[in-house]
């Protein structure tokens, strides 16, 4: 955040960012916040002083501490938003292109059918007609 001298004290800039970023706290911060928070005497406005100093709500504080209490240790370190990533392994990606490919191909089989099957009406009408395939089978026994 830039400072703007204004009458000789300092004042926050008054630009607002675009899109604001969410904090992110790492396992030893909090530890340690958790630690000094500990620290402070109780009744005494010590704490109070230390969140305000660090930016922190006592909310993180209560949070933290449970967390901590459960012995989730490994919690403590900021979780990914939002859905989990889909794990794609070898035979899944080999097997959705193993799909595609087979897709294609009938495809061209089915018009490799409808060419042949024109062919053989052209043929038949101009008088040259094309034995089917059962009928070359028969004739072979």
């Amino acid at each position: 955040m830039k400072r703007v001298e204004k009458n000789g004290h300092a004042a926050p800039d008054p630009e607002v960012v675009e899109k604001a970023q969410r904090r992110r706290f790492t396992a030893e911060y909090k530890a340690d916040i958790l630690r000094r928070a500990d620290a402070c005497t109780p009744g005494t406005s010590e704490l109070g002083a230390l969140l305000r100093k660090e930016g922190l709500y006592g909310s993180h504080i209560s949070v933290w501490r449970a967390q901590r209490e459960r012995g989730a240790f490994d919690a403590l370190e900021p979780k990914k938003r939002g859905r989990k990533a889909k794990r794609r392994d070898e035979v899944t990606l080999e097997n959705a292109r193993l799909r595609r490919e087979n897709e294609r191909l009938q495809h061209r089989l089915y018009q490799a059918e409808k060419i042949i099957e024109v062919q053989k009406k052209l043929a038949a009408i101009l008088g040259n007609p094309i034995p089917d395939e059962s009928e070359k089978n028969g004739e072979n026994e």
